[in-house]
């Protein structure tokens, strides 16, 4: 909780480098802006010109009984309205497709960083958080971008030309209008500190309703299965409770402000009717110029009674791109090198040579590890949980990058190859198959056009996946859900293994890929396995000792290190922790019977 309270504290109200930085990303549709600049010059005029055509009108036409130019001065108001009402079309227009414009490249590019992140940066950064900066964050300032920035342009524009037309008909009268101004700036400063401390406050009880929300519905059966539903409910309507309360007290201010504004307005008003309509009465002022300022009074306050949506869209807009910055800035990256050597057709030897690795600062997963696989062979990794086993195959793919020592393909250090050379020639089956939402064919080809509709079902017979995908309605077309949901454990397993092999890796890497199948899919598997292995350097980590017996070289880890080499039988007769891992699993008798 503190850490997701950390990540909602909000930084100042207006920020000018995260500013200049957002304004960065409109620099591709200068025209845009500029488009905008000239239609908001050009529309805030045309607002504060009709009170002067009014005043015109009652001026010049009313009182001198002038019908002809009365009905001059109601047709240039009409179509005063009608220009204004399509240059305002055509600002609305380009301010959005402006907005949406950048709003489409900042998501890009923030997708394709994360793309670049290392695992490490996912092993302390919770999914949902990046999620949230790709959509609700990034929704903050599509706001910003077409309606925020702009509009705070078109109020001052609107207030600047209304100053002009108003001390342009009577100065003194003008500056009676704006004497309520100091109460009113006065009210604006403290509204706005005001909600930014209730803003703070409601999304950190959106936060925690979030997370509840995610992390319950996540665990469902769990709930379920131990009947937990009341209190879960009663906890949640706790949490819902506290996030009613925040914005309720946010509402207060929003509801206290609106009236301020309209008071202080209606006091503007009284003023000029006071002070003008003396003026009127001692003959040094026209019922026109009257009649206007009103007009001029409601105009001028109504952009800062837009003040407090303006002000809540640049509080979320400098508040998300704080966090969105946070993101981009993050350089938790495996580097290329300048100059990556080039690994042409590798034959598949490798060799690691006293590799130590720590996810954590000098917390070793792995120490002083040593070992050689020639071209084409077989090897299995065996050990307890913790031992450092899959590590190994995240450091061989570059997933991590290792804290001492030297991996190497065929002779050349990993470190100075392009981690997509180095990951074309490899390819992992993991124990938790993740499916994309698509179809089967995609699943098994990712996307790739290399990868013809032949060479699918071709790697899908290999592993024996054919029959069952045939199966389906809609063969290799099937729709697959969210996480292959609808298709069982052992067929998400046979679809991973087409996968890996469509690529025709190089180097092929089993992690625990048949520990989540039935003995039937497995034995399936393991009649495909030998016929992938030959010819290519394999990889095979595993639980269940009866799935690797026939390695060429089983390596035995031990908390970290190197413990044990050797065959199956090899191993055995040593009796040492391969022994013991065997003995576990098929007792006494079994041993005897070796």
């Amino acid at each position: 909780m503190a850490e997701r309270q950390d990540d909602e504290l909000l930084g100042k109200a207006y920020d000018s480098k995260l500013m200049k930085r957002l304004l960065g990303f409109a620099k591709p549709y200068t025209k845009y802006v500029v488009a905008a600049i000239v239609l908001n010059i050009i529309v805030a005029a045309l607002g504060p010109l009709r009170p002067y055509l009014t005043k015109v009108a009652i001026d010049n036409n009313i009182a001198h009984k002038d019908y002809k130019g009365l009905i001059l001065i109601a047709v240039a108001l009409i179509a005063a309205l009608l220009f204004q009402s399509v240059m305002q079309y055509f600002l609305s227009y380009y301010t959005q497709l402006m907005g949406q414009k950048i709003i489409f490249d900042l998501r890009n590019k923030i997708f394709a960083h994360v793309q670049k992140l290392s695992l490490k940066y996912f092993d302390k950064t919770p999914i949902g958080r990046i999620v949230t900066r790709v959509t609700n964050d990034v929704d903050s300032l599509e706001q910003m971008y077409s309606s925020g920035i702009i509009m705070v342009f078109s109020d001052v524009f609107i207030v600047l030309w209304i100053l002009v037309f108003m001390f342009a008909l009577s100065w003194d009268l003008s500056l009676v209008s704006l004497s309520v101004l100091p109460v009113l700036i006065y009210g604006t400063f403290l509204f706005r500190k005001k909600v930014r401390e209730t803003y703070l406050d409601v999304r950190f009880h959106l936060a925690r309703l979030n997370s509840y929300m995610q992390e319950h519905i996540t665990g469902m059966n769990i709930v379920q299965i131990f009947t937990k539903e009341k209190e879960e409910s009663e906890r949640f309507s706790g949490i819902n409770r506290d996030h009613r309360d925040a914005n309720i007290r946010s509402v207060f201010y929003y509801a206290v402000f609106y009236p301020g504004v309209e008071f202080v307005s209606t006091a503007a008003m009284a003023l000029i009717i006071w002070y003008g309509g003396g003026e009127i009465i001692q003959s040094r002022m026209t019922i026109g110029v009257l009649f206007a300022f009103i007009q001029y009074t409601e105009m001028f306050f109504r952009p800062i009674r837009d003040l407090s949506e303006k002000y809540d869209i640049l509080q979320s807009a400098m508040a998300s791109s704080e966090r969105i910055f946070k993101l981009l800035d993050d350089n938790t990256m495996i580097k290329n090198p300048d100059n990556p050597v080039k690994l042409n057709k590798p034959s598949g030897a490798i060799e690691f040579r006293d590799v130590w690795f720590a996810y954590n600062p000098g917390e070793y997963v792995l120490k002083n590890v040593s070992f050689n696989i020639n071209p084409g062979e077989t090897i299995a990794i065996v050990g307890a949980t913790g031992a450092g086993k899959t590590s190994i195959i995240n450091i061989l793919t570059r997933f991590y990058d290792i804290d001492k020592g030297a991996i190497l393909i065929d002779g050349i250090d990993i470190k100075t190859l392009d981690k997509k050379e180095l990951r074309k020639y490899i390819s992992i089956v993991l124990q938790d198959v993740y499916l994309f939402s698509g179809t089967i064919k995609s699943n098994i080809n990712l996307g790739s056009g290399l990868i013809s509709d032949e060479q699918v079902i071709e790697a899908s017979k290999t592993v024996g996946a054919h029959k069952f995908i045939s199966n389906l309605p809609g063969g290799y077309d099937e729709e697959v859900k969210e996480k292959g949901a609808t298709l069982s454990v052992g067929q998400r397993q046979l679809i991973s293994f087409a996968r890996a092999l469509a690529y025709n890796p190089q180097i092929l890497i089993l992690d625990e890929a048949t520990s989540s199948v039935d003995t039937e899919t497995e034995n399936l598997i393991q009649n495909a396995i030998e016929k992938l292995l030959v010819g290519r350097t394999s990889i095979v980590i595993a639980h269940r000792l009866s799935t690797i017996q026939n390695a060429d070289k089983i390596i035995v880890m031990h908390k970290g290190e190197v413990r044990e080499s050797g065959n199956h039988q090899e191993l055995l007769a040593k009796k040492g922790i391969y022994y013991k891992l065997y003995q576990l699993q098929y007792k006494d008798q079994e041993i005897k019977n070796i």
